[in-house]
């Protein structure tokens, strides 16, 4: 049987939970199926999620078209009222056997429950991505917080955590299969374990992972909440190799004012600090950091706050997002900056980000890096290093290797494997 298309947009957790879609909807024999996971971030992900399942009937017409994730979550309704629209499911009913079943007496064609009630999060086993060294593993879904921009807590409903051992049983079967490292990934990782007996932290976790899975080369957290940052955690980034000394901050901004209207629960000054504290601990570590250009009210002086905030704490990588105004949200209700001015500064932020990522780089140049390879393309492979930059390393290779740097080409570094 041939296997569904998938169509994923959004984060790292639609991609892992896409693998068990794809599981579910093989096991329904609904292998001429085209499934749309979709991301509700931002109103360009809605629109390019809608664009996709247009063009997938009519590439498809005889397709059967399933529409899930966040946006369909959140407006059911909406992909509902699409023709196209086979059938529509929710972020937990995605991940349930009997959503994708087409057979007499089936069920309805919109199946969305509350997600805010849902309570618990199963470790969903999969072995692994096809054709990645790299694997994804859940330990948590859902957001406790109500950041005043983000839709994604009624997409996801609350924090919900995987259980110590679950986690544990699926980073040992990916290591089994020959994944060489592994992401620690959910919505919110940092309020990993407040909803477990004995509220263990994602240290906890983490020492626990690389305890029990000793033949785990390395092990990668997604993006995390600083302020929530445990000691056990910070002790872990200090000193464990094998903890990746790459982090992703959520900062979302570097002024005071707009954190306090996003409802943020960092200062400016907070995030500074951790990074000048986990530099000082760890001096290898390289730091990423999500930013929102743009928000409501804020002005050239609080943008310039954000500006000088991403050299103060030294980010080298920036994910920058134009604000974008989510129905439902406090935010919406705030006045609104013109669309040229959030295109200007998102623009402004993504050169300075490009900057900071040009001049690590070029501090790289002549030094050794652990390369972990992800494929061959014309005979050169590759990877990513231990900072998460990407590479292309003359030569074919395998696993994790050790390469010379000796420049870079476009958006990668470029290297030979070491002597």
């Amino acid at each position: 049987m041939n296997a569904p298309d998938i169509i994923t947009f959004g984060c790292r957790l639609n991609t892992l939970e896409s693998e068990v879609i794809r599981r579910n909807a093989m096991e329904a024999g609904l292998g001429d199926a085209v499934i749309v996971n979709t991301c509700a971030v931002t109103n360009e992900a809605v629109r390019q999620a809608r664009q996709a399942i247009r063009r997938a009937r009519r590439d498809r017409p005889e397709a059967r078209i399933i529409v899930t994730g966040c946006a369909a979550q959140t407006d059911p309704a909406a992909f509902a009222a699409m023709p196209e629209v086979d059938r529509v499911l929710g972020n937990e009913e995605k991940l349930q056997p009997q959503g994708f079943d087409f057979g007499v007496g089936a069920s309805e064609r919109v199946q969305v429950n509350d997600i805010m009630s849902v309570r618990e999060t199963a470790g969903h086993l999969v072995n692994g991505i096809d054709g990645r060294t790299r694997a994804f593993v859940q330990v948590q879904n859902g957001c406790d917080h109500r950041c005043t921009f983000c839709i994604i807590p009624y997409g996801r409903g609350n924090s919900r955590s995987v259980p110590m051992g679950a986690v544990v049983d699926q980073v040992k079967l990916l290591v089994d299969g020959g994944y060489r490292e592994v992401v620690v990934t959910g919505v919110d990782i940092t309020s990993y374990g407040a909803d477990l007996p004995g509220a263990p932290g994602l240290g906890t976790l983490c020492a626990k992972i690389l305890k029990a899975v000793p033949d785990l080369p390395r092990l990668r957290l997604s993006s995390i909440d600083s302020v929530e940052v445990d000691p056990v955690l910070m002790d872990l980034i200090a000193g464990e190799p094998r903890l990746m000394p790459h982090l992703h901050l959520s900062l979302q901004a570097g002024d005071d004012m707009i954190l306090k209207r996003m409802k943020r629960r960092h200062t400016r000054q907070q995030s500074i600090d951790f990074c000048h504290d986990v530099r000082a601990r760890r001096p290898d570590v390289v730091f990423g950091a999500d930013l929102i250009a743009g928000f409501p009210t804020e002005t050239e002086a609080m943008f310039a706050n954000t500006l000088a905030c991403v050299d103060e704490a030294a980010i080298t990588f920036l994910h920058v997002f134009p604000y974008s105004s989510r129905p439902g949200t406090p935010a919406a209700r705030m006045p609104q900056l013109r669309g040229d001015v959030i295109r200007e500064r998102a623009a402004i932020l993504r050169l300075r980000g490009e900057q900071r990522r040009d001049a690590f780089f070029a501090r790289q140049q002549g030094r050794e890096a652990d390369v972990l390879v992800e494929k061959i393309e014309g005979g050169d492979s590759i990877g990513h290093t231990q900072h998460f930059a990407p590479i292309v390393i003359a030569g074919a290779a395998e696993g994790i290797v050790r390469a010379h740097i000796t420049g870079r080409d476009h958006h990668s570094l470029t290297g030979r494997l070491a002597a």
